[in-house]
């Protein structure tokens, strides 16, 4: 297994077919595994995410390569700028968080998250924001140890829970 040392981080290009094809690849690794849902990405998706994702100034990816010339693609974040009203700023949600079973455990995710910590100040954010399944200890851990937390505003009110509605 390699460690972290060995393993290079670097902001997605892309319009790079090797990072293209590696964040299709761990995107598919992460629909296919439980956390993602269990079923591989649509061929739509698979077709269309990168250039979908590169039409939107508002987006950007982490990638994480290691093993023998750190060209081995192992990890892969996916993030979307939104904005926050009450502090007039942009925040930076991460969207996807990926690394691969054989790496896991080996701070690559961290090292990627510092990646886009670094990213996100640099655009100003004045916050990253995330939801993650309650089963994934392994992912909470990650993220209380890299400052993450629950939210509330009002004790009394309770924290905040993440909810969605599929739009046709």
């Amino acid at each position: 297994m390699p460690n972290t040392s060995s393993v290079r981080v670097c902001r997605a290009d892309y319009a790079n077919p090797a990072h293209g094809a590696a964040l299709v690849h761990l995107l598919d690794a992460y629909a296919r595994d439980p956390m993602g849902g269990g079923e591989p990405l649509s061929e739509f998706a698979r077709t269309h995410l990168v250039p979908a994702l590169a039409a939107r100034p508002q987006a950007f990816s982490v990638l994480a390569f290691g093993g023998t010339g750190s060209e081995r693609p192992v990890g892969l974040v996916n993030c979307i700028e939104g904005f926050s009203t009450f502090a007039c700023q942009p925040l930076v949600n991460v969207h996807d968080v990926v690394v691969l079973p054989e790496h896991r455990g080996q701070r690559v995710a961290e090292k990627m998250l510092a990646l886009v910590e670094q990213i996100a100040s640099e655009r100003g954010a004045c916050k990253l924001t995330l939801e993650v399944l309650q089963g994934n200890a392994g992912a909470i851990k990650l993220y209380t140890r890299v400052g993450f937390a629950s939210y509330q505003l009002d004790p009394a009110m309770g924290q905040a829970q993440f909810l969605q509605k599929w739009l046709r």
